[in-house]
């Protein structure tokens, strides 16, 4: 016989009070729609101001942000620019609009200099560009806007508790950048280009004396010496070879236990094997 199973529905039939709940919540919210879209777009400067404020401390940085976009022009000049000019890069820093709050807190802090948020919109400036840089492999032209703001910060409020944290940022910055330009000198090397390679990696080496990819950029740079001695003419053998030898030397010289060294061994055991005339 075919017993049936009485199963509990998963969702619970709604209950009077919550269904009155939900339409009252539903009421209080377009409510605020309608109150806002009125607002915003027939409200008075004043209207918009107090309302932006209000959102701004609800955080509800998105809808405060088109009203204050309605009253910049209005309140230029006036001294309730400076709370909205603040409150307007703050909101778009916490919408992640990262290069327009960096832009307007670097403003903020020419348009104001007196004021005792600039400390904070110059830190938050910097943080602004830091967080829109983009990886290693693209172009690294806000990663030094980034450097150059933190730096800014740093001279401007040297006793500053955000100070350890600018310099740790720039180090992550500068970081950036170095692996930008040893990729770039390395993709020389690994397309055969060994002239552009060893210009490539001594330009690298000298402007980053302290950079962690040191020993890697001197390796290649030596390699690429031997292997364009390698593919020369035989006229241009002699002098190339001298400074492929020159420069596996100076790495064994700096870096005795580098990981390269049976290589670096082999390819001047090579290259002492030809004429030096």
């Amino acid at each position: 016989m075919l017993h049936l199973i009485y199963k509990k529905p998963i969702f619970a039939p709604m209950s009077k009070f919550s269904f009155h709940s939900v339409l009252i919540a539903l009421a209080v919210l377009l409510t605020q729609c309608s109150g806002f879209q009125k607002t915003l777009n027939k409200g008075k400067p004043e209207e918009q101001y107090k309302m932006a404020s209000e959102l701004f401390g609800q955080g509800k940085y998105g809808r405060a942000i088109q009203l204050f976009e309605k009253i910049i022009p209005f309140y230029r000049g006036k001294p309730q620019m400076e709370r909205i000019q603040y409150m307007y890069s703050m909101a778009n820093y916490e919408e992640k609009n990262y290069l327009i709050s960096g832009y307007h807190f670097e403003r903020f802090t020419k348009n104001f200099p007196r004021s005792t948020k600039r400390e904070e919109a110059m830190y938050l400036a910097a943080m602004s560009y830091y967080l829109s840089t983009p990886k290693s492999s693209l172009d690294q032209t806000d990663t030094q806007k980034a450097i150059d703001a933190f730096q800014r910060f740093i001279d401007n409020y040297p006793e500053s508790n955000k100070v350890k944290e600018a310099n740790k940022y720039i180090r992550l910055l500068e970081q950036r950048i170095e692996k930008k330009e040893f990729d770039i000198a390395y993709q020389y090397y690994h397309t055969g280009q060994y002239k552009a390679a060893i210009v490539a990696f001594d330009n690298f080496i000298s402007e980053h004396l302290g950079t962690k990819y040191k020993e890697d950029a001197l390796y290649y740079k030596a390699k690429s010496a031997y292997l364009l001695t390698k593919n020369s003419v035989e006229s241009k053998i002699p002098e190339r070879a001298a400074k492929a030898l020159k420069a596996l030397n100076r790495v064994l010289r700096n870096y005795p236990g580098t990981e390269y060294k049976k290589d670096i061994e082999s390819m001047i055991n090579e290259l002492n094997k030809l004429p030096k005339k």
